[in-house]
């Protein structure tokens, strides 16, 4: 613990160490919050939560929380291949089907444990069955600038459980360069063998840069390799993207069915804490036999179900968003109109979607920049600091007015008045 306790020394010192907050009231976008350290509490403007279409104070949906509750208690109390299973489970993973257009769906508590489950079971088979070994060898291509539930279990293909319990066939990983098509190919080129089992593993919509991976021209490529399979990671796209929110399939016209039509295997995750009011996850898939799979992964098997309450909260948010795709409209409307007062005033707003990161200049340190602003003109937008291009992580969702949007552009402002002068004006 001594080593542990002298970085930590070093982490306060240096200035890295997150200021930590704690919400006391919501309402819509207003929040009263708690600085942990000074127990200074304030009302602000949010532009820094995941839910995107202000579902999580849904009458109705926290009303289906309470129903769940009272007829189901507050956990399952088991795994689902044992006694955790119940009929709000299988309702959503049939809403979650027909959303995205794949006919079998499996959920997860969360999103790391769908990816770790996933890779046991592909690459491993998960369970060991008498008499079959698989020889076959798993090459998994991965963008560099996925998130990390991804990374850690693309990493951990190759030694986890699934592994250890079936003594299964060699995984190799090969990252290739962001969204940078020609790149992935050189790498299938590169590193493919006549008999592996390929799969192609990308956010449709990522977290910190808030670009959409080009998955035609992804398509495109697998196509040269049949039976390859292609994971799109949809927590920032469902709900978002496409004309009535189901992602980057319906973003860029292409439907699940098309892709397997053409020789691919399209699998989709879909994560219920941005679009859905609650939390969780789900893989979706053409195949029953891989979903079956997922039942008896160490990850499934050794896991708790879905809370009912959590469960009922995702499954009501999803039929809301179903029937009311102007939620989506309004969204996007307000991305775009957020996204065009930030260049009117000169930031530098990269990505197209509404996770809009904002690059500050070298000298504006992000935390300093997102204090001033919450501190003086009560808007509160996430710093991020720990990766090389400083910046600000701000995320628009259907809640917000245009008023609310132009107080945050004049609080930007305002604070990069304050606190930055630019080179070419100091020396002069």
């Amino acid at each position: 613990m001594e080593v542990v306790k002298e970085y930590m020394e070093e982490l306060y010192a240096s200035g890295l160490y997150p200021n930590q907050y704690i919400c006391h009231y919501k309402q819509g976008n207003l929040v009263d919050i708690e600085e942990e350290a000074t127990g200074v509490r304030q009302r602000v403007l949010t532009f820094c939560t995941n839910d995107v279409l202000g579902l999580v104070q849904s009458e109705a949906v926290k009303q289906a929380a309470i129903d769940a509750i009272i007829q189901y208690g507050t956990s399952n109390s088991s795994c689902p291949t044992l006694s955790g299973r119940i009929d709000l489970h299988r309702q959503l993973e049939q809403e979650i089907s027909a959303f995205k257009h794949l006919p079998h769906t499996h959920l997860f508590v969360n999103a790391w444990m769908a990816m770790q489950a996933l890779m046991d079971g592909f690459c491993h088979l998960a369970a060991p069955v008498p008499g079959f070994r698989n020889t076959r060898e798993t090459l998994i291509l991965t963008d560099v600038l996925n998130h990390g539930c991804i990374v850690t279990a693309v990493s951990n293909a190759g030694n986890r459980s699934g592994k250890v319990f079936s003594h299964g066939a060699d995984v190799r990983v090969k990252p290739y360069r962001h969204c940078d098509v020609t790149d992935l190919a050189r790498k299938l080129q590169r590193y493919g063998r006549p008999d592996d089992r390929i799969i192609v593993v990308s956010d449709a919509v990522f977290s910190m840069d808030g670009d959409i991976a080009p998955l035609p021209a992804m398509l495109d490529v697998l196509e040269n390799y049949p039976g390859s399979v292609i994971l799109m990671d949809e927590a920032h796209a469902s709900g978002a993207i496409g004309a009535t929110g189901r992602g980057i399939y319906e973003h860029f016209g292409i439907t699940p069915q098309e892709v397997l039509e053409r020789g691919m295997i399209p699998l989709i995750m879909t994560t219920f804490s941005k679009f859905a009011a609650s939390a969780g996850a789900a893989i979706s898939s053409h195949s029953r036999e891989l979903i079956d799979l997922l039942d008896v992964c160490p990850t499934s098997i050794g896991t708790i179900s879905l809370p009912a309450p959590t469960t009922a909260a995702a499954l009501e948010s999803m039929r809301i968003v179903r029937q009311n795709p102007q939620l989506v409209e309004r969204l996007q409307a307000n991305t775009r109109y957020l996204r065009s007062r930030l260049i009117e005033y000169d930031f530098v707003a990269i990505g197209e979607t509404n996770v809009i990161p904002v690059i500050l200049p070298p000298e504006l340190n992000p935390k300093l920049f997102a204090r001033h602003l919450m501190e003086k003109y009560g808007v509160w937008v996430s710093p991020i600091w720990f990766i090389a291009k400083p910046r600000l992580r701000i995320t628009a969702n259907a809640l917000h007015t245009k008023e609310e949007i132009d107080d945050l552009v004049a609080g930007m402002v305002a604070t990069r008045d304050a606190l930055y002068q630019p080179k070419n004006l100091v020396s002069a």
